[in-house]
């Protein structure tokens, strides 16, 4: 990511990346997603928020919540971290074949089914 012109992110803000790209997505549901508490994510979102990469938006049901957004600096660093996944697994794809890769996919997103997997192949 460094090399991509992302040197300013960790590992921790790819997962909230993943979660908050979903959409709709509160503070609570990266806390969730990251086994944090609201008030750790809270504080990585303000971090991101500072950083550029994410949005503070009303919640139109809620005037306690606020919603997650990537902006388009966020979206970039979530095409980049996807491009660096794909080409980390191309060896195993390669290895693997299509269908066994496909197969190896599946079952991850059958063991962890609420942790989206990146990228989506």
């Amino acid at each position: 990511m460094a090399q991509q012109g992302f040197a300013d992110l960790r590992p921790v803000h790819g997962f909230a990346f993943a979660r908050v790209s979903g959409g709709d997505a509160t503070t609570a549901d990266p806390a969730e997603h990251l086994g944090v508490t609201k008030q750790a994510a809270a504080q990585l979102d303000t971090e991101l928020v500072g950083k550029g990469y994410l949005l503070r938006r009303a919640h139109p049901h809620d005037a306690r919540a606020r919603l997650l957004e990537l902006t388009e600096q966020g979206r970039a660093a979530t095409r980049a971290a996807d491009a660096a996944a794909r080409a980390a697994v191309a060896p195993w794809r390669e290895s693997l074949g299509e269908e066994r890769f496909r197969n190896l996919v599946a079952d991850l997103t059958r063991l962890a089914p609420r942790a989206p997997i990146r990228p989506t192949w």
